[in-house]
């Protein structure tokens, strides 16, 4: 299977370059692939999961773009906002530290399903976000994702 193309990232430099020296090597040599991010786990979820919707609704999500920044612009009036939708432009904006970081779950490093409650999180608002577009609830775009 193809990979899903990845979530287009917005305000943040594709590389890290400081002072203009290049990239820092792997911490553990040359020989090994860098390490995962959060930021790069969180873009492919996000990915996968748009990509997963755009073929359940091939129709109602053929023109949609999804972007994903750090937090949103502006000063927060009581609470950050987890995602942005502009039905005009066709675009879901997701938010990653709000989402991550502002999240009330169980979740711990250490926890045996760590990954698995970070992707339901992370999904989850993707769900929530499409369904904001489409004016769906968000049950109903994928009812049978997470039954056994």
């Amino acid at each position: 299977m193809a990979t899903p193309p990845r979530a287009r990232p917005t305000g943040r430099a594709a590389s890290r370059d400081r002072h203009g020296r290049g990239l820092r090597s792997s911490a553990a040599g040359p020989h090994l692939p860098f390490l995962r991010t959060r930021v790069d786990l969180f873009d492919d979820i996000v990915a996968q999961t748009a990509q997963y919707l755009k073929e359940l609704w091939p129709d109602e999500l053929e023109d949609v773009t999804f972007e994903i920044a750090g937090l949103p612009s502006g000063r927060p009036e009581r609470s950050f906002e987890r995602w942005h939708v502009d039905a005009i432009r066709r675009t879901v904006t997701l938010y990653r530290l709000p989402i991550e970081r502002l999240a009330r779950t169980r979740e711990s490093r250490q926890a045996v399903d760590a990954e698995w409650d970070h992707r339901v999180l992370v999904e989850g608002y993707v769900f929530r976000a499409v369904g904001d577009l489409m004016g769906k609830d968000p049950w109903d775009l994928a009812p049978d994702r997470y039954r056994q």
